[in-house]
């Protein structure tokens, strides 16, 4: 039997957010909650252990006993949020609403971030938080831009430059600049409540939030687990998490202090 110093580091339960969108394979086409396992191996390469929450019936009590069994929470990417949340009509390019997503992980954020979990946001995900906290969206960059350079469409990923903001929680992470994949028609206008923009383009498109005074709340419009190479923002929410569990282990209870399998009571 190992010892202690040989057991293997614990791995923190990860939530991330699906779609539910109708599917095919082999005889069967039907409505069907899938992640592109690209999200699922960059968790579990960085040393996280992924619990698909796929969208359902919600509301807080339930959203808030769902996280309670979590070290962290990625919300990820998909349709475009629907605009009637920041108080616009949709544009004709905007997606067709799906408010079961919606409601979910709006509810399953709202929680994560009363309970201090660490979250990553990524694409949707960044625009989720941004208009959880009150902010708005540009609901179709071209009309800014003048073109679609960040979302060519086909599912091919473009690629540009980012800056990012000195002394926030994501510099510390991926460095002053950083290359990343881009895959977006929409980007965050109007800032939510307590939330800075901590990267930009060299055309101005925001293109991460983070929460500051947070554990760990951290959003980027890019895709980065479109490069299994670089797992820095993904090991960075595993080590977040990994604190996380290990400071709720200590929590006093009716019982004494609360142990979770692997970490230190």
């Amino acid at each position: 039997m190992a010892g202690p110093d040989e057991a293997e580091p614990y791995r923190p339960i990860i939530g991330m957010t699906t779609y539910l969108e109708q599917s095919r394979t082999g005889v069967w086409d039907v409505p069907a909650s899938f992640l592109p396992k690209v999200y699922i191996e960059a968790i579990t390469r960085a040393g996280g252990t992924v619990v698909l929450l796929p969208p359902q019936p919600t509301g807080p009590g339930i959203a808030r006993r769902v996280v309670a069994g979590l070290d962290a929470l990625v919300v990820t990417g998909g349709k475009d949020v629907e605009p009637a949340r920041y108080g616009q009509a949709p544009h004709s390019h905007t997606d067709d609403p799906r408010p079961d997503r919606d409601a979910w992980e709006f509810d399953l954020l709202e929680a994560a971030l009363d309970h201090d979990l660490p979250v990553l946001g990524i694409c949707r995900g960044a625009q989720i938080l941004n208009v959880l906290r009150g902010g708005t969206l540009h609901q179709h960059l071209p009309d800014i831009i003048g073109d679609d350079r960040y979302q060519l469409g086909g599912g091919v990923f473009s690629e540009a430059q980012v800056s990012v903001r000195q002394d926030s929680v994501l510099e510390r992470i991926v460095g002053h600049r950083v290359g990343v994949k881009l895959y977006h028609h929409q980007a965050v206008d109007g800032l939510g409540d307590g939330l800075v923009a901590s990267a930009h383009t060299t055309d101005g498109v925001i293109e991460a939030v983070e929460l500051p005074g947070a554990t760990f709340v951290v959003a980027v419009q890019w895709h980065p687990e479109e490069d299994l190479d670089d797992l820095r923002l993904f090991e960075a929410t595993v080590t977040a998490a990994r604190t996380v569990a290990q400071r709720r282990s200590l929590e006093p209870h009716a019982d004494g202090p609360r142990g979770r399998e692997g970490v230190p009571a």
